[in-house]
């Protein structure tokens, strides 16, 4: 145990440090998502890594299990806790959470979530308006770029109150126009 009050790493480094199809994997990542660094392509890595240990721990769990009950209720929360994130589908299963990606995950991120919406050019945009302070979730500012917004929170994205982007006219929002879909104008 640690002090509590110590930040602690909460990713894990690749165990090969130079494998070119990783390292461009994870640039195509970072690219595409207007990530700060690979770090967070490894945070997103080790958040979906603990969702796939819980799942093959039911697995194992309803293979030794006698009580059929105990898994299930396991099971309905780990998935409906999923769902409630924005990971998972309405009609999902554990074969789901292991074929999870790290794509599925970034895609939940509030920086994310606001290019999508048509609040930001590009993703390194959609990054700067979040770390500014420009973002609000349901009247609420949020400064995080990879907070990760749930599917009831998701409609509630706007610009703050009191930021100069709510006015329409604004220079800077004139020039914003709506990606056609995911992946679409990255640059």
């Amino acid at each position: 145990m640690g002090y509590p009050g110590k930040n602690h790493k909460s990713y894990q480094t690749p165990k090969r440090p130079f494998e070119k199809t990783r390292i461009e994997e994870e640039t195509r990542l970072a690219i595409e998502y207007g990530l700060r660094n690979k770090r967070e392509v490894w945070k997103a890595q080790s958040h979906l890594r603990k969702y796939r240990k819980a799942a093959r721990e039911l697995l194992a769990l309803m293979s030794s299990s006698k009580d059929q009950a105990i898994f299930d209720a396991k099971k309905t929360e780990l998935i409906s806790h999923m769902q409630r994130a924005g990971l998972l589908g309405p009609d999902a299963d554990i074969d789901n959470v292991l074929a999870l990606k790290v794509p599925a995950h970034l895609e939940r991120r509030l920086q994310t979530l606001v290019y999508r919406k048509g609040l930001a050019r590009s993703p390194k945009q959609a990054r700067q308006l979040v770390t500014h302070g420009h973002i609000a979730i349901a009247g609420r500012r949020v400064t995080i770029p990879g907070y990760l917004v749930t599917r009831a929170e998701e409609a509630g994205i706007t610009y703050d109150g009191k930021s100069p982007f709510v006015d329409t006219a604004h220079a800077e929002r004139t020039r914003i126009t709506k990606p056609a879909g995911p992946g679409a104008g990255v640059n």
